[in-house]
């Protein structure tokens, strides 16, 4: 069917009532407008042995439907696959970022300790120097 359902973005649905002679109650229907639907695809019609437009043919209205809803259905998944990748993605990075942010605490304690010694290394020096 691949894109011949897409005329069903054309159809315009509508609410009616049938003549008194066919539903004395008035009900509201919804539906199409067969001789609006023939513009837009005659293949949806279906006609009397005169060849007048008589009704819609909804069978095939609902089979386009479906191929609509699965083509959607199709980017769905195809979109909640890419939202899993990104969610493992960002996990992995979260304890990429876990790890570094560990790394850059230990060195920055090792430089700490390396400038206190160079303080201390450098008043022993200053010291033995004033001595002199």
């Amino acid at each position: 069917m691949d894109d011949a359902s897409a005329a069903l973005f054309s159809l315009k649905p509508v609410t009616f009532r049938y003549k008194r002679e066919f539903d004395s109650s008035g009900t509201p229907q919804f539906g199409l407008i067969a001789e609006e639907v023939e513009k837009i695809n005659p293949a949806l019609v279906t006609r009397d042995a005169k060849g007048d437009i008589n009704t819609v043919r909804y069978e095939a209205v609902n089979a386009m439907l479906l191929n609509e809803f699965l083509k959607e259905h199709k980017k769905v998944e195809i979109q909640a696959r890419k939202l899993d990748d990104q969610e493992a993605t960002i996990a992995q990075q979260q304890k990429e970022i876990q790890t570094l942010m560990a790394s850059v605490r230990e060195q920055s304690a090792q430089i700490q300790k390396v400038s206190a010694r160079l303080e201390a290394s450098n008043a022993v020096f200053q010291t033995a120097s004033s001595d002199r």
